[in-house]
């Protein structure tokens, strides 16, 4: 008996040691301290403004910055990332991505380039679902504005025709009343196709950075950084399409490791003219190296690492996984030096829809539900406002 009881103890040990073992690997949460912190700038394609009549074809980008660190959820330490701030941390180890359609040199891209493969189906078929749910979006302001033409990216996300980009880029179609001009381009290269409007942009983000419109390299995390806008006509002589191409927004975000596919309409290394006539999607295999959040324990920032995606004009690009599935969109990068030394960061699917629920009262899948019409109309009445924000802060 004294034996039995002398193995039971040992077992008992055993068990306990497990649990601690257990117990003590699971995701701990802590805030990042103030010296691990610097501010990263958006990089959005911007070019100028040119000569002639008003043209939606010509642009650049202007504001799309990204970071690229930090420690990752299950199993490891989310941290906090604080407004206007980015985490610099140690390098992680992590594979070189398996292919791009855009060289990582600094050169200009004016041929097209045909998809990568991942050698993964799954991945494979997700990459050709996010190209063709891919847009351009291309903003043309007036001489003597003060302002930045645009040129950059957005993902449809439903088949009404529901893109998702950035607030950064969407706050353009709060300025129609001063001549500024949108148009949604696709296509390899991009041509014009339809116009949209909008139909949420985060208020949240315009009270926080009024004078991003003016500023020659702005900053941020991407906090609050997304909107939506709803296709509602056509530029050609084409009828809009009774369904849109799109890739469904997840809900629930990946976690480091996971591979994914990105795209965008990078256009940092293009002149105007080439943006016009020669812009083309960039197609990047990676994988997630690490996630932030914002609060406390949720996912909202995923790093992507440095690749021909971390380039201006890559703001409000897709980030997609095997599952077919939006997990993120982009809003942060670097964009000085090798293209595959950069940083390119995106906020998750899953913060958008939490952000989207906290600031309306209501899930994102509602306004989704809606017919694009009443979006528009429902939206309306709340731009006068949010315009005038912005209006107040330019020359």
């Amino acid at each position: 008996m004294s034996r039995f009881s002398h193995y039971l103890s040992i077992g008992a040990a055993l068990i306990l040691g497990a649990f601690i073992v257990a117990f003590s690997s699971r995701t701990t949460v802590s805030h990042v301290p103030a010296t691990a912190t610097s501010t990263i700038s958006i990089a959005s394609s911007t070019f100028p403004v040119l000569p002639g009549p008003v043209t939606l074809h010509t642009a650049s980008t202007s504001i799309d910055s990204k970071n690229d660190t930090g420690k990752t959820r299950s199993e490891q330490t989310v941290p906090v990332l604080a407004p206007q701030k980015v985490v610099t941390p140690a390098p992680v180890p992590t594979p070189e991505p398996l292919s791009t359609s855009t060289p990582p040199a600094a050169e200009p891209v004016s041929v097209p380039a045909p998809l990568p493969s991942s050698g993964n189906v799954a991945l494979d078929a997700s990459a050709v679902a996010l190209r063709n749910a891919l847009v351009n979006i291309i903003c043309y302001v007036p001489a003597g504005s003060g302002l930045h033409s645009i040129s950059v990216s957005g993902v449809l996300i439903d088949s009404n025709g529901i893109i998702l980009t950035n607030a950064h880029v969407a706050q353009y179609f709060l300025l129609a009343d001063r001549g500024v001009s949108c148009t949604i381009r696709s296509g390899s290269p991009a041509v014009s196709r339809y116009s949209a409007k909008l139909i949420f942009i985060s208020s949240a983000w315009v009270h926080a950075n009024v004078g991003v419109l003016t500023e020659a390299a702005p900053s941020g995390t991407g906090e609050y950084d997304f909107a939506l806008l709803a296709i509602n006509k056509s530029v050609t002589t084409a009828p809009l399409p009774d369904s849109f191409p799109f890739v469904p927004l997840a809900t629930v975000p990946p976690l480091p490791g996971t591979p994914v596919i990105i795209a965008s309409y990078g256009a940092q290394f293009l002149d105007p003219t080439q943006v016009q006539s020669s812009l083309f999607p960039t197609l990047v295999f990676g994988s997630v190296k690490s996630v932030f959040t914002f609060n406390v324990n949720t996912i909202d920032v995923l790093a992507l690492g440095g690749s021909a995606a971390a380039q201006e004009g890559s703001s409000g690009g897709g980030v997609a996984d095997a599952t077919g599935a939006l997990v993120g969109t982009i809003t942060t990068s670097t964009v000085q030096g090798a293209t595959a030394t950069r940083s390119l960061s995106a906020i998750t699917a899953s913060y958008v829809r939490a952000d989207y629920a906290s600031e309306t009262g209501q899930a994102l899948n509602l306004l989704l539900a809606e017919s694009t019409s009443t979006a528009i109309a429902n939206f309306a009445p709340q731009m006068p406002a949010l315009e005038s924000v912005l209006t107040a802060a330019l020359p």
